[in-house]
């Protein structure tokens, strides 16, 4: 009984910053409609300048509380200049590049935190009175914990009588349901969705503070936090605090009994979770009421590529297949990599162009292909042919099952659980050991001579992606994009977008599987971290840095990002800065992406 109470209570301990983390995350979105990459990146900062301040101020309670709520406050001011400087210029931009503009505002963060504080972890020592415990049921347990238990309620209240006893919360709640009408009665919006941006940005810090004495301050906070603090606001409800809360409480039981009972699970339970309530409730468990979608592809039809374009591309890929004979071997493989980047590109744009769907998590296919093909190789001692056949066949097949839970789904739910499914094969991969390596990895995945894989990977790429540019201006893929569009109106005429959907879906996972294996073989190995999130970021951002509203969109954003990512690594140790500031610049620059902008500034 004594470690099921102890245990239980640590899990309540555990949702608290978790909560915080995610209510000022599901306000933001509430009234500004945009999905905030930088909000983990706001948790670190609370976490840092709470150790500045928190390690300069007398060892009481009474300073403890107030340094925390300085951060917390200090936080909140920084949310309110991004906002301001930022986000203000891109709400009329397409939505999904404001997830990439927060995207870009976290990669800056990430170097400023190092240049300011410095790449060690900072502890916060700890007071007599932290160090405290009470004896519970014969079992000692922390009394901090004990306060943070209580504050979770306590910042749940304060919300929700904010919300709906306050005029402010009036004004939010109008928000939330109709920005055009609320403005057209007279709603300041630009003001409320400062406000409310720094409100959320507050509670990001206060609970980047509140966790420095169970923790310490580092720079691997940001990504990890905001990918729970989504799952958490998903499962919850998009837009509900109370459904946030009761999400947090949830898989901080999870996190708090999982790791004792099942620890060979504990990574992928929270997501086997949020597959299963997205499944059984596709809003959420307090998401009744339809929500506007934060992310969804630009309703637009794919533009073709113009005759001149076709010809220059064309003219590209017979100079590429001259590059053995003037590129040095370095150089050689930048450019194998880019034509695999284009390849997994084009895979991501079928699903988010005509299909309309947007994947947080389409590195699952690529390390599935990556360790299909590995696996063929150790295990069959299979050619390299034979096992890069392996790597869209076990990808596509994989994607048709997923597939059927994905096209129930739309907008940041779909999104979410396509993160999901990502997170439990990477937690696969890594916790496999037996049959992936675990963290060590498969070596050993070499191709039979440098220059004949590049011809492989130059006539692979290539084809595969013309032939995605086929489907996409097809028959179905017209009718893929009616369906996106309309679903009603596609199935008056007898489309089944559902159909539809899940063939887009298998394609789709089938040509990044292809681009896994080859990047294997590219390599000489494979590890988790092709499966991890920022490998579906990466992806994410070539398309949309590209544009996703023509078919040579994903090819140009592959090229600039992944050539300027190169190049970055070689020049400077502040890559993330400059990347991200780059980002920033060209969404403020051209929000319908590189190709999008080239297009206008021809026309």
């Amino acid at each position: 009984m004594s470690f099921l109470a102890i245990q239980f209570l640590t899990g309540l301990s555990g949702a608290v910053s978790l909560f915080l983390m995610s209510a000022g995350l599901t306000i933001i979105f509430g009234v500004t409609r945009v999905v905030n990459f930088a909000h983990g990146s706001l948790y670190m900062l609370g976490a840092y300048i709470g150790w500045s301040i928190l390690t300069r101020l007398p060892h009481d309670p009474i300073w403890f509380a107030g340094g925390v709520i300085a951060a917390a406050l200090a936080t909140g001011c920084i949310g309110a200049a991004i906002e301001m400087t930022l986000l203000r210029r891109l709400y009329r931009a397409p939505e999904l590049f404001q997830l990439l503009a927060t995207f870009g505002v976290m990669l800056a963060i990430q170097d400023l935190t190092l240049l300011v504080w410095g790449p060690n972890d900072l502890p916060l020592p700890r007071a007599p009175w932290l160090r405290g415990s009470v004896t519970i049921l014969g079992e000692h347990f922390p009394a901090y914990d004990l306060l943070l238990i209580a504050i979770g309620p306590a910042v749940l209240t304060a919300l929700l009588l904010l919300l709906n006893r306050t005029r402010f919360g009036m004004l939010i709640r109008a928000c939330t349901e109709n920005r055009d009408l609320a403005a057209a009665l007279g709603i300041n919006h630009r003001i409320l969705s400062t406000s409310v941006f720094a409100l959320g940005a507050g509670l990001a810090g206060l609970g980047g503070a509140l966790v420095l004495p169970d923790s310490s301050a580092n720079t691997q906070m940001d990504l990890a936090v905001i990918v729970e603090a989504f799952v958490v606001v998903v499962v919850g409800g998009m837009g509900s605090v109370t459904g946030a809360f009761l999400a947090s409480l949830m898989f901080g039981e999870l996190q708090a009994f999982g790791i004792v009972l099942i620890p060979g699970a504990t990574l992928v339970l929270v997501f086997i979770i949020m597959a299963v309530v997205l499944s059984i409730r596709p809003r959420g468990l307090l998401g009744d009421a339809p929500v506007p979608s934060a992310i969804s592809a630009a309703g637009k039809p794919v533009r073709p590529v113009s005759s001149r374009i076709q010809l220059v591309g064309w003219s590209l890929v017979v100079l590429a297949a001259t590059a053995p004979i003037w590129l040095p071997a370095y150089w050689l493989s930048v450019l194998t990599e880019i034509l695999i980047a284009v390849l997994l590109a084009g895979s991501l744009h079928l699903m988010m162009g005509p299909g309309g769907m947007i994947s947080f998590g389409h590195a699952a296919w690529f390390g599935l292909g990556a360790y299909s093909s590995a696996l063929t190789v150790r295990m069959l001692s299979a050619p390299m042919p034979l096992a890069l056949l392996a790597a869209p066949v076990a990808a596509g097949l994989v994607a048709i099952a997923f597939g059927w839970f994905v096209v129930r789904l739309s907008g940041v739910y779909l999104a979410m659980l396509t993160l999901a499914f990502a997170q439990i094969v990477w937690a696969a991969a890594a916790q496999w050991s037996w049959l992936t390596g675990g963290d060590d990895g498969i070596l050993g995945v070499w191709p039979s001579g440098s220059v004949p894989f590049f011809y492989w990977v130059l006539s692979l790429s290539v084809a595969a992606t013309w032939l995605l540019q086929r489907i996409t201006r097809s028959p179905f893929g017209l009718a893929l994009t009616a369906a996106r569009d309309s679903e009603a109106r596609a199935l008056s005429i007898g489309l089944r977008a559902d159909r539809l959907r899940m063939a887009a879906f298998a394609m789709s996972g089938a040509a990044a599987g292809l681009a896994g294996g080859l990047f294997a073989f590219s390599t000489g190995s494979v590890f988790p971290t092709y499966v991890a999130v920022g490998k579906s970021v990466d992806v994410l951002l070539m398309v949309l840095l590209g544009g996703i509203n023509t078919v040579i969109g994903p090819i140009a954003g592959a090229v600039a990002y992944t050539g300027f990512y190169d190049l970055l690594l070689q020049t400077t140790s502040m890559w993330r800065l400059a990347l991200g500031l780059t980002i920033i610049t060209l969404v403020l620059a051209f929000p319908d992406g590189l190709a999008g902008g080239w297009r206008r500034s021809r026309s």
